[in-house]
């Protein structure tokens, strides 16, 4: 068995948010150049090491050398290598003493008629050392690092560049330093531990022993996911404890990563605030406390905020001593002005009205096409009040909550902490005595889905929420401010899918005959009106309804079959109708009857492109044929079923009641000529298959479901 081979790049404090994708891309590099180089198996997992202060691999069954290898070159045509009478041409031997080889070592093979020269090689292999320096070189280049700092190595001269200073190299073969060398620093044996609490300098024995070493003599967990795994376990312990909990996992998962990237050797205490600072907004203590101080706030059993947090240290101490008492003690009182701090913005921003920071928005550059966050409000306030007169909710609140929306941007808090925008502008609201829709209009703005719009108390939200996103699709289309590729400064795709999703709401909560509904191409041209005359063209309705209906089709096809959601797509629906028909048409593809009406119905397609001046009504007494006369009672039997289970909006009715024409339409095509001879038969044939496909797609376009 071949020894492990352990790599470290002991380094000043590397960027905490980044650490992770460092440790996992140095790790994992360096392993695919060293299976490249042949010194690793293809099979080999290597684990991966990344603390505040380093990155580091460990690769198990390294070879010493990679192994010999035969290469086989083309050198020439044998014609041009050798005479007539088989001797080697002087082009030959000036070849051979370029590659160093003799003419011993060529061979000659046939390739697709002509005969070449070949030249077989044999390589040796290579040491460790040269193989994992150029690794080594590699690995560091393929950093995903954004920033580099350049320093000057203790020369005083030379200066090399790293996402942060380099202090220190190991590279162990089992027992054995590999001399290799890497930002002026030579490999040895000597790595670092904790830097208060472990020993400074530790020599490791062998690669294997270095994780343990550092562990059991330098107090430091090496592996950036057991100390995450281990922080998580105390956090989780000290919790309980308290009868608290830690919040949602979306919501603590980053602050997680982060802190693991902080510390060394975790340990977690509790702290707590004085309890009148609870009268603040719960999202601003939080925020406060995760973004700027990084520790954990705690919850009781209904999700309101306690007085209690936790603190992941990086000293581990004994909790009834008085060190742990003062990292505890230190703490709360680093938190307590930071806490202040977001009670004064509250308690000033709400001696200021929201109306009256209004006028203030005329100050904000929304974008220098499309004019100040003021131009914005009033554009947005037109369509909010469009969107609830066709919905049937309140337009005065409508109206109110879409002038306001934007007024927190002005305020103290939000000054401080961007992520509030919204949250902020309906505490206010409520503060103020404004109706709770409208408040909580202002609030659901931000959310990158609409949710529970059915609610009638909450229509208002989706009145502006939907205005919010069709506002700035049709001002970033209509200026040509499209997305390409991976960036989306504006996040036109999350407001589409924003979009999207209140209507999918609506289609969720509809009741037939009961619900009024909006269609997106005529909110898209209402919403282009309300620009200045000529900023944004005609087309734009076009391009952002194209965009809205890819965006979906790309988020539908990760959940339902591909076919069906192309099938209704295809047909532009109501965006609030897609997923039911989507489902439908599922449904239909199992029917026996699905595979021969979707193969007819392309067929039908194909005919009627090929046809001039397809229209017309259906001449019964035209209808010679029996094939054709059974076709047309199919359809005189069906279409009225299709149509009332359409009105119904029960499309997997519709889509059942077209397959009773199954019998009919295979026997027109067997025993009917369509394109006759005859003009006028051939005009009603035509009139008839004509009908037949616009029943057919009713739904979808269900040609699409033939393969």
């Amino acid at each position: 068995m071949n020894p492990s081979l352990l790599v470290e790049l002991f380094t000043e404090e590397l960027p905490p948010k980044a650490l992770s994708g460092l440790g996992a891309s140095f790790a994992g590099n360096l392993r695919d150049e060293l299976v490249a180089g042949g010194f690793a198996d293809a099979a080999s997992i290597a684990k991966s090491f990344a603390t505040p202060r380093r990155l580091a691999v460990l690769i198990p069954g390294v070879l010493p050398q990679s192994p010999g290898r035969t290469e086989t070159r083309k050198l020439m045509p044998a014609k041009v290598a050798f005479d007539a009478a088989g001797k080697p041409t002087a082009a030959l031997q000036k070849r051979l003493e370029k590659e160093g080889a003799a003419t011993g070592q060529t061979e000659r093979r046939a390739d697709a008629g002509v005969e070449n020269v070949y030249l077989k090689l044999a390589i040796a292999g290579v040491p460790l050392a040269q193989g994992l320096q150029a690794a080594l070189e590699k690995t560091l280049a393929k950093l995903p690092i954004q920033k580099v700092m350049g320093y000057q190595l203790a020369d005083g001269s030379t200066t090399v560049s790293f996402v942060r200073p380099a202090h220190g190299l190991v590279a162990l073969h089992g027992a054995a330093v590999v001399p290799v060398r890497i930002l002026g620093l030579e490999a040895g044996r000597i790595t670092h531990g904790h830097r208060f609490q472990g020993v400074r300098d530790i020599e490791v024995a062998a690669a294997d022993a270095w994780e343990e070493a550092l562990r059991a003599h330098g107090k430091v967990i090496a592996s950036f996911e057991e100390r995450k795994a281990e922080i998580a376990r105390q956090l989780d312990a000290k919790a309980k404890a308290l009868g608290a909990t830690l919040g949602t996992a979306d919501a603590v998962a980053p602050l997680l990563d982060e802190v693991t990237a902080l510390v060394e050797f975790p340990t977690v205490y509790a702290g707590e605030f004085e309890a009148e600072f609870l009268a603040v907004p719960q999202e601003c203590l939080i925020l406060t406390m995760r973004a700027n101080q990084k520790y954990f706030p705690l919850f009781d059993a209904a999700g309101r905020l306690t007085n209690r947090f936790l603190i992941v240290s990086n000293m581990e101490l004994p909790p009834e001593g008085q060190g742990a008492k003062n990292i505890v003690q230190g703490n709360q009182r680093v938190v307590r002005p930071r806490l202040a701090d977001a009670r004064f913005f509250f308690e000033t921003d709400k001696k200021v009205k929201l109306a009256e920071r209004v006028p203030q928005l005329a100050a904000i550059v929304f974008h220098n096409k499309l004019g100040s966050q003021l131009d914005r409000v009033r554009r947005i306030e037109l369509i909010a009040e469009f969107v609830a007169a066709k919905l049937g909710a309140n337009v005065a609140h409508a109206r109110e909550a879409a002038q306001l929306a934007k007024a927190d941007l002005g305020s103290n808090m939000v000054g401080e902490f961007p992520e509030l925008q919204g949250l902020m502008g309906g505490y206010y609201a409520e503060h103020e005595g404004r109706p709770q829709a409208v408040a909580q209009a202002i609030r659901d703005q931000y959310l990158l889905r609409a949710n529970d719009i059915g609610n009638p108390d909450n229509r208002v939200s989706a009145c502006l929420y939907l205005a919010d996103r069709v506002e700035l699709l049709a001002g970033m289309f209509g200026i040509g401010n499209l997305p390409t590729g991976d960036k989306d400064p504006f996040a036109l795709r999350r407001a589409a899918l924003g979009a999207i999703s209140v209507f999918e709401q609506l289609g969720a909560a509809s009741k037939i005959g009961q619900t009024p509904t909006i269609e997106l191409s005529e909110l898209l041209a209402f919403a282009r009106e309300t620009f200045p005359a000529g900023l944004v063209a005609e087309a734009t309705d076009a391009a952002v309804l194209a965009f809205v209906y890819e965006r979906y089709r790309n988020q539908l096809v990760t959940a339902f079959d591909r076919a069906a959601v192309d099938a209704v797509i295809a047909l532009t629906p109501p965006l609030h109708e897609v997923v039911a028909r989507v489902k439908a048409v599922i449904a239909f593809g199992a029917l026996p009857e699905a595979p021969a009406l979707a193969a007819a119905n392309k067929r039908i397609r194909n005919i009627l492109k090929k046809a001039d001046g397809v229209g017309g009504a259906i001449n019964a007494a035209l209808l010679a044929e029996p094939a054709e006369r059974a076709l047309h009672a199919a359809l005189l039997t069906q279409e009225p079923r299709v149509e009332a289970s359409f009105a119904r909006q029960d499309y997997a009715g519709a889509l059942k009641s077209l397959a009773g024409t199954r019998a009919a339409v295979d026997e027109f095509f067997d025993r009917v000529m369509v394109n006759a001879e005859d003009p006028v038969l051939r005009a009603n044939r035509l009139a008839l298959l004509a009908q037949l496909e616009r029943l057919m797609n009713r739904v979808a376009d269900i040609s699409m479901l033939s393969a």
